[in-house]
């Protein structure tokens, strides 16, 4: 390929990483109103914080999502150096430790069902807890989806100008809903 070629394939691919940034940004947004929501309601409620203890596996998610943002990470940089098969071997870790956290987050929500927690609550606060996880959910079944296409395209000889910037693409949204996970994870915690 061509250095002329390669310019126009990245300049042809802009506008969709300015529409992740977009999307992102709007995303933040969301999750910023839903917490701004949920300290304008526990200040004005006698329901002050969702006074339970958050169950265990939220930290084992924790946990799971970090090590999936490190996979993604040695994905892209095995890209970079143009090393597919490890950006596939990777990638397949990612995936894995991706569906690993969605089916922790449901296991999380079987035990606040046993606890009594339900979504619908007298206590509005406990009811909070299935909002920012759910709609976070949503986010990582987005985050599987690009994984699973990166890792698809990986397997075709699409140009390295192409598979890059797709993985560059799922990257940038993982580690996005990584640390949206975090700073949901600590501020469920500071309010238990």
């Amino acid at each position: 390929m061509s250095q002329s070629v390669i310019d126009k394939e990245k300049l042809n691919l802009q506008p969709k990483k300015f529409n992740m940034w977009l999307f992102i940004i709007t995303s933040f947004m969301l999750f910023a109103a839903f917490t701004s929501g949920f300290i304008v309601y526990t200040q004005g409620s006698a329901d002050k914080g969702i006074k339970i203890i958050l169950p265990h596996a939220f930290i084992y998610s924790t946990i799971v999502i970090l090590l999936s943002s490190g996979t993604m990470y040695l994905a892209f940089r095995a890209a970079k150096q143009l090393q597919f098969s490890k950006q596939r071997q990777y990638l397949w870790l990612t995936l894995i430790l991706g569906i690993g956290f969605f089916c922790l987050q449901f296991y999380a929500w079987t035990v606040l069902v046993k606890m009594g927690v339900y979504l619908i609550n007298p206590n509005a606060s406990q009811s909070f807890i299935y909002i920012f996880t759910g709609v976070h959910l949503v986010h990582i079944l987005a985050g599987l989806i690009l994984v699973i296409n990166s890792l698809v395209g990986s397997y075709k000889n699409a140009p390295p100008v192409k598979n890059i910037f797709r993985l560059e693409m799922a990257s940038i949204f993982w580690h996005f809903v990584d640390i949206l996970w975090i700073y949901l994870y600590v501020f469920l915690l500071l309010n238990q």
